[in-house]
């Protein structure tokens, strides 16, 4: 994996991510197919929507259908049909959302699993393991996430384990040239802790590093303040990840913090919900103002859903229930997000982020 910044705007940085399974234009936004798939997409409208990197999940697909299964199929990238570039988060996740089935110790983390309740042991060297069987093109290391309400002692003693993951996660990495390793800084609302955590990172030289640990329940303006200060102390040289964050204002924000890869499963999750996003705000399509509506769900978007079906009949589908509404807006919201990323792109590289950025999302 090799990355290279072609332009800068302040803080905000554009660049080039070469992968194995091709080349990536910085920043960008990872759409969520936690188990091998986008739900509500299917691979062939996920490269119509100009998809770049698609994200799966360690811990889902170790418990199903298993990573031994997926590299018989011929790894990610190939079992799902998408061929393109992708990347696996470690499972660390997990510890955070499922902290009632699984028991952390220094050694790793014992989950019954939320299949059937068997046991998966997941140490930093088996999730390794298990991302290079699935093959990956980006792997992350096995860490804690604690929960935004934890003290901060808690954090304190959290980090000691999240960084003996990661140099045990450094030590267990093949270095062959095909799949890249990220280390991921921890430390919750704490800017000593952060910088202790970044530096730590930035010393195992791994060849990108990602801010972690933000999406876990703190105020947004914890979130923004935390983003702004970590992210200059990641290398530049290098890429950086904010993990599982969020809203396009917080992405946003951390563009021009200088973060290069995001992901989150709002757009995808809101579709759901019938709630689309809109450069003048969320709507909520089951309301009542938009029944009849000529109009596409958001005028200027070029998706398949605003070129096709009107934001009346989407409305109509909402009301019904029926699940093509939320196939439209899910196709919608991705797209909504992959155009925020180009067109904060667009304007580093034409050195005019101040002026763009308020112009792409309206927030509140």
């Amino acid at each position: 994996m090799q990355f290279s910044i072609v332009a800068r705007d302040g803080k905000a940085r554009a660049g080039i991510l070469d992968t194995p399974h091709g080349s990536v234009l910085s920043p960008f936004f990872m759409v969520v197919g936690t188990a091998a798939s986008v739900k509500g997409m299917t691979v062939q409208q996920l490269r119509e929507a100009r998809t770049q990197v698609v994200l799966s999940n360690t811990y889902h697909l170790a418990v199903r259908p298993g990573a031994e299964a997926v590299a018989a199929m011929g790894g990610l990238a190939k079992f799902m049909g998408w061929n393109g570039p992708t990347l696996t988060d470690s499972g660390g996740y997990q510890v955070f959302s499922l902290a009632k089935a699984r028991k952390i110790t220094p050694e790793g983390v014992r989950f019954n699993n939320h299949i059937d309740g068997k046991e998966l042991f997941l140490t930093p060297e088996r999730a390794v393991e298990i991302q290079s069987l699935i093959g990956a093109d980006i792997m992350m290391c096995l860490d804690e996430c604690p929960p935004a309400r934890a003290d901060r002692d808690a954090i304190a003693k959290s980090l000691v384990i999240t960084h003996d993951w990661a140099a045990r996660c450094r030590r267990a990495w093949k270095q062959d040239g095909r799949q890249a390793l990220f280390g991921i800084a921890q430390g919750a609302i704490y800017e000593d802790l952060r910088r202790e955590s970044a530096e730590y990172m930035a010393s195992l030289d791994f060849p990108g590093c990602a801010i972690g640990g933000v999406a876990v329940g703190e105020a947004t303006e914890d979130i923004r303040r935390i983003i702004d200060y970590t992210a200059p102390l990641l290398p530049d040289a290098k890429p950086r990840y904010l993990m599982g964050v969020g809203t396009p204002a917080d992405i946003i924000a951390g563009v021009r913090a200088g973060v290069d890869m995001f992901d989150c499963v709002m757009p995808t999750r809101h579709a759901r919900h019938y709630q689309a996003f809109t450069r003048d705000g969320t709507l909520n399509l089951k309301n009542a103002c938009h029944a009849g509506v000529e109009a596409p769900t958001e005028e200027g978007c070029d998706c398949e859903c605003c070129r096709s079906v009107s934001r009346g009949y989407v409305r109509h589908l909402a009301m019904l229930g029926e699940l093509m509404a939320s196939v439209w807006i899910t196709i919608h919201n991705v797209r909504f997000y992959l155009r925020l990323m180009e067109d904060l792109r667009a304007a580093i590289l034409a050195g005019n982020l101040d002026e763009v950025a308020p112009t792409l999302y309206r927030e509140g």
